[in-house]
């Protein structure tokens, strides 16, 4: 039997079954555990969560003392009316983006904890977190996966994970493919390196190039993370498929398997490009980020690698410019992009804090190429001139 309570009701032995209310309102990244712990039922007291189901058949009952009508009975939980999804302005977005990247974050190592001691991943605990994800995405797709590109070398394997299912869900969108497709591209992105778990962290983090043997071992995780989502409840074939082909590429030259063209699927062609993507923007133990423009002309470079259909709609849902891009526009002002155009690639948000021509920062303006006669001269080292601050310009505090 499932009740529905006032959190001050809560007891330790209780089987706690949903929160009611949105994702990132309550201490936990999944439900659907006993509570044990006092703080945990503290946490909750000191949320803006008012109400929970808890699960009378597998936990504690809620006491015979509780009022009559602070109490809801109900076989199943009823479904939750459709969240309106409104479009955020890039600044406001950020603010919630952080605070998803640090529960999602939270998430992915619990998620990696728990392979490493034989528990089986669960697709129902995990997918609230696609949905914010995905919700993200929808209000703003830029913020997001802008700040998931900066991690600390610690924190890469598991913020990529965020970063990866977020990257999914925006090229899925590019595609056309429907809501239902587009949460399994996003639930592929965050399970896709969840064979990392097994590999020894001195290898993952290492610092310097990999041996010939540590190359081998670490090529063995997506069939790892394979093994591991055939243990798992509720996985589909799509996201077990995607776990283990996103190192194929489409000239047959990847692996595990050697999968060329149209053998690989299509999420798993999505998923080798933006997996690539944010492995080569992110910042690794051995080497810098690059440039997300820079990565952007790289990439088209690599024959063989991609699809190529699959990476020009990849460009589409990011821009030829992504946000945090270092540009030189014709005025020989320096600029970060901040924002996607709404009608062109080429006309995005540019904060100019830097001047070519005097070598000196200048104070930081907004500079809107769709409304200004400035245009994008093209992208620009910032190791050139000596700047080693780009990210605050566009991420302020978060970065």
């Amino acid at each position: 039997m499932l009740k529905k309570i006032p959190v001050q009701q809560l007891r330790l032995g209780m089987h706690l079954q949903a929160f009611c209310g949105a994702w990132l309102d309550h201490p936990f990244w999944r439900t659907q555990f006993v509570l044990t712990d006092p703080r945990d039922i503290g946490l909750i007291l000191e949320s803006s969560i008012t109400e929970v189901w808890i699960d009378a058949a597998r936990g504690r009952d809620v006491e015979a003392a509780a009022p009559a009508d602070s109490v809801e009975c109900a076989e199943e939980i009823p479904p939750e009316p459709p969240a309106v999804i409104e479009k955020a302005g890039f600044s406001d977005e950020l603010k919630r983006a952080a605070r998803i990247c640090a529960k999602g974050r939270e998430a992915v190592v619990s998620m990696f904890q728990e392979a490493r001691m034989g528990k089986a991943v669960d697709a129902d605990a995990a997918a609230p977190l696609v949905e914010e994800i995905s919700n993200s995405v929808l209000r703003n797709p830029g913020a997001l996966i802008s700040l998931a590109r900066l991690k600390t070398a610690d924190d890469y394997t598991y913020l990529h994970s965020v970063a990866v299912c977020a990257l999914m869900i925006a090229l899925a969108r590019q595609l056309g493919l429907d809501e239902a497709q587009t949460r399994e591209a996003g639930m592929a992105g965050l399970l896709h390196d969840l064979g990392k778990a097994m590999m020894p962290m001195a290898v993952l983090n290492k610092p310097g190039k990999l041996t010939d043997e540590e190359f081998a071992l670490i090529k063995t995780h997506p069939a790892e993370g394979h093994k591991l989502l055939l243990e798992g409840k509720g996985i589909s074939a799509a996201v077990k498929d995607v776990c283990l082909h996103h190192h194929e590429k489409i000239d047959g030259s990847g692996y595990p398997e050697g999968l060329a063209g149209d053998a690989i699927s299509l999420l798993a062609r999505m998923g080798a490009v933006c997996d690539v993507y944010d492995a080569v923007t992110s910042n690794r133990p051995y080497k810098a980020g690059w440039d997300p423009a820079e990565s952007i002309r790289r990439m088209a470079e690599w024959q063989g690698h991609f699809d190529p259909t699959v990476f020009q709609a990849f460009v589409k849902s990011l821009g030829i410019y992504p946000v945090g891009s270092l540009v030189r526009l014709k005025s020989g002002r320096l600029g970060v992009v901040v924002e996607q155009g709404e009608q062109s690639l080429l006309t995005p948000k540019v904060k100019v804090f830097f001047s070519t021509k005097a070598r000196a920062y200048i104070p930081p303006t907004i500079v809107d190429l769709a409304r200004s006669p400035e245009k994008i001269a093209g992208r620009e080292d910032a190791g050139k001139w000596g700047i080693r601050d780009v990210d605050r310009y566009w991420a302020d505090d978060k970065a």
